[in-house]
């Protein structure tokens, strides 16, 4: 097989069919329109770029649909490029997404987020978050004071990441019904607490970091960081950066789970690399909001 008949193939099959005949479902919950998440077992595959990336959250993995093909047990580049052939004309079944695509140009991410109102007690969101979510009204109280929460549509909250300068580059979308990113942002780090701080709290989610919080009583000592349930190059730069401070304390308070796991030793590496204190802080339960609900 040439380099264009081989191009050809990549053109023709996307990483989601490959995955969907290997017998791999679609996890529609934890899935945005960027990033779809597909699991087998307790294994999981991201597909990104459209259908023509993918990367194993647990690992280094990740690549084009043939590294994919060897990642699933092809043995060489050939035997890939077979396995690739055989799905040519598959089409995967779309996901049942919750929200309609979008068809018109967007606002800047700056702009999008200066057009919704904060949170007041008994807005939809508040009611999300102090209701179902059991978080307690003085932490949501505080987190709004700091600008990091938004009404976002459908009773949702949006949740801000921001970069070490403290721009905004995105926001975590949370709710009742629904869950993603921000569409066109990027994932740094959501930061609630003393943005001096020596001890670092590095959680999965805002709500988790925030839920953290009230468990800790809002330590005046600690910043409460989420990674918004993934770990991007910038993610992992702003995690280096706050490494470097002098007497920090990196403490990985990531899920009570493998993919928890997998993320705590990631800091692990980047305390030792920093010469930084290093803590690993389990929840009981899977994460911080159901300890903080139990």
């Amino acid at each position: 097989m040439d380099k264009q008949e081989i191009e050809e193939l990549r053109k023709k099959v996307g990483c989601a069919a490959l995955l969907e005949k290997d017998g791999w479902k679609v996890d529609v919950k934890e899935s945005t329109r960027r990033a779809i998440k597909y699991r087998r077992d307790t294994n999981i595959i991201i597909v990104i770029h459209q259908g023509r990336g993918w990367f194993d959250p647990l690992s280094p993995a990740k690549g084009d649909v043939f590294s994919l093909a060897e990642h699933l047990g092809a043995g060489g580049f050939v035997e890939a490029c077979g396995r690739v052939a055989d799905v040519v004309g598959f089409v995967p079944a779309a996901p049942a997404w919750q929200r309609p695509a979008r068809a018109k140009a967007l606002a800047s991410i700056v702009e999008r987020w200066g057009y919704r109102v904060t949170l007041r007690p008994g807005s939809p969101a508040w009611r999300y978050l102090t209701g179902e979510r059991g978080l307690p009204a003085d932490i949501v109280k505080q987190t709004v004071a700091s600008d990091l929460l938004r009404e976002g549509p459908l009773g949702s909250m949006w949740a801000a990441h921001s970069n070490s300068a403290g721009a905004l580059t995105g926001w975590e979308e949370r709710g009742p019904s629904w869950r993603g990113f921000a569409t066109d942002g990027s994932k740094e780090l959501f930061r609630f607490g003393s943005e001096g701080a020596e001890r670092i709290c590095i959680t999965e989610a805002a709500i988790d970091a925030m839920s953290l919080a009230a468990i800790e009583v809002l330590r005046p000592d600690t910043l409460y960081v989420s990674t918004g349930g993934g770990w991007s190059p910038a993610t992992d730069d702003a995690i280096r950066g706050l490494a470097k401070r002098a007497n920090v304390w990196l403490v990985a308070a990531t899920d009570n789970n493998r993919q928890g796991e997998v993320y705590a030793d990631r800091i692990r590496a980047i305390a030792a690399d920093a010469s930084a204190r290093y803590a690993r802080l389990r929840p009981c339960a899977g994460d911080w909001n159901e300890d903080l609900s139990a």
